[in-house]
């Protein structure tokens, strides 16, 4: 199975340098030069790791291949992958097995369908389509993603208030005029 460690994003400057949106819990271990990995699509690689830096918390990758902003745009959005297996961690997912699952609420409203797992700084961000085609963020913590039910094909949420179409605030029996 391959798993992926990090989707390629922009051109950082002239000479091929790439932003990278971290996959994984470990990239200090995974992104390392000489490291050498597959692509999705796979006619983009395989990409051999030449140097890595961090700042500001965003990571930036130069690839032995990449020499030129123009070969960096034309590799935008490929992601890197390995072989691996499925986590054996509680509570940790591969962004695989998250995308395709149903989003309900607690009672069985459906809200649509996991299409990503954004990193971010803070926490990661459940990626949903609802049903009207539109994408909501959830943040993916305890509070607001109750239950992962791989076998099932669905995650629980309760999200704040404001993150998904048409929802309405609850009655309270006060009027406004």
């Amino acid at each position: 199975m391959k798993l992926t460690v990090a989707r390629i994003g922009r051109a950082h400057g002239l000479k091929g340098e790439l932003t990278v949106e971290v996959r994984t819990d470990i990239p200090e271990d995974r992104l390392v030069p000489g490291e050498v990995y597959e692509t999705e699509p796979a006619t983009a690689g395989p990409l051999t790791i030449e140097n890595v830096r961090t700042q500001s918390g965003r990571w930036y990758v130069r690839f032995e291949e990449i020499a030129t902003r123009e070969e960096a745009d034309a590799v935008r959005g490929v992601e890197l992958v390995l072989d691996g297996d499925e986590s054996d961690e509680e509570d940790a997912w591969y962004v695989h097995e998250l995308v395709g699952l149903g989003v309900q609420r607690p009672s069985g409203e459906v809200l649509g369908e996991v299409v990503d797992l954004q990193s971010m700084p803070a926490q990661d961000l459940l990626v949903v389509r609802q049903g009207s085609g539109s994408r909501a963020m959830i943040p993916f913590v305890e509070e607001f993603v109750q239950e992962v039910d791989l076998e099932a094909g669905h995650v629980i949420v309760t999200p704040p208030y404001g993150l998904l179409d048409g929802e309405q605030p609850e009655q309270t029996g006060e009027t406004h005029g």
